[in-house]
């Protein structure tokens, strides 16, 4: 576990009911155009949950507590929808499917390791993980452009982009006058690191060119997001995948084109992760004034975030941590 470089200091979930805690995004650089007066929106943010059978009995009442909430528009949910020790079956999946499916509003959801990487452990399942990630499109993306949740929406799929077919889970839309993108990026050193509980050993081939085509598909990704953002005079871009995108061989690629493509937006970016269970608020992250790193709680199914975007304060993004 990382250690918080940004503190907010929680001492167990009693100070989060005593008092709000709030956030703000590093604001776009001086002299970017800032639309006041245009669209505010809401969103839940959720991540590395359920996490176990505990966390699943408690799930439905962060369900409640979040379609209680008249302000709240959408669902995000930054990966992991398991542990990693747990059996990556297709009752499971069938069971989160109908679990999300309970949130009143549309469910967002970028994989996580665990429900497919990580599934090559004897304890999950010892499944090839590449024949799990088909199973995780089948089911939580049966329908590329489409969401969970009692009243879906349509988004953009890059499997509707003309390349890199495949990467279903990949979407974007827009909301609030910012552009939304979900990236498949993941833990495990981004699947870099070897399938070692697989009957036989790793299997080292198949592993590297997964990952060399998803890492190919993500960067078209982030880019359309950039361009989409640039075309549309977008007040803010978010960016969701399920780890950080640290300087290591599995995530470096992703991590200069991010840093690149915002210095060139100046104006507020958001890069929400999961994997490390705890909330992190990292402002100026990699250098880039306008670029800020938003880390969501992980394994409980009692706190959350609410993220607030409203174009016209400077730093667009804000949120308050919430919990049962």
């Amino acid at each position: 576990m990382r250690r918080f470089r940004v503190t907010v200091a929680l001492v167990g979930s009693a100070i989060l009911a005593a008092a709000a805690v709030t956030g703000t995004a590093s604001p776009g650089i001086a002299g970017s155009p800032v639309n006041h007066g245009a669209n505010r929106t809401t969103f839940a943010l959720l991540g590395d949950t359920p996490y176990g059978a505990v966390q699943r009995e408690q799930f439905p009442a962060l369900v409640d507590k979040i379609n209680d909430d008249p302000k709240v528009r959408f669902v995000l949910h930054a990966g992991d929808i398991k542990n990693g020790s747990s059996l990556c079956s297709d009752e499971l999946f069938a069971d989160r499917v109908a679990l999300y499916d309970t949130f009143e509003d549309p469910f967002v959801l970028t994989p996580g390791d665990n429900e497919w990487i990580d599934c090559h452990r004897v304890r999950a399942g010892g499944y090839l993980p590449t024949e799990r990630l088909g199973a995780v499109r089948d089911f939580f993306y049966p329908v590329p452009g489409g969401t969970l949740g009692r009243r879906p929406i349509q988004v953009r799929s890059q499997a509707d982009s003309g390349a890199h077919t495949t990467y279903r889970e990949n979407v974007l839309f827009q909301r609030g006058h910012v552009v939304f993108a979900t990236v498949h990026v993941v833990g495990s050193e981004n699947d870099l690191e070897p399938w070692t509980g697989l009957p036989g050993g790793d299997q080292p081939e198949l592993r590297l060119a997964e990952f060399e085509a998803r890492l190919a598909a993500a960067l078209a990704w982030i880019d359309h997001a950039f361009d989409t953002a640039e075309a549309n005079d977008a007040a803010g871009v978010l960016l969701m995948m399920q780890a950080e995108p640290t300087d290591t061989p599995g995530f470096s690629a992703i991590r200069q084109l991010v840093v690149e493509r915002s210095e060139g937006f100046h104006r507020p970016v958001l890069l929400v992760h999961g994997d490390e269970h705890q909330y992190e608020q990292e402002r100026s992250y990699a250098g880039v004034e306008n670029l800020t790193r938003l880390e969501t709680f992980g394994d409980t199914a009692t706190q959350w975030l609410r993220v607030t975007v409203d174009v016209g304060d400077p730093g667009v993004f804000s949120w308050t941590l919430e919990s049962l």
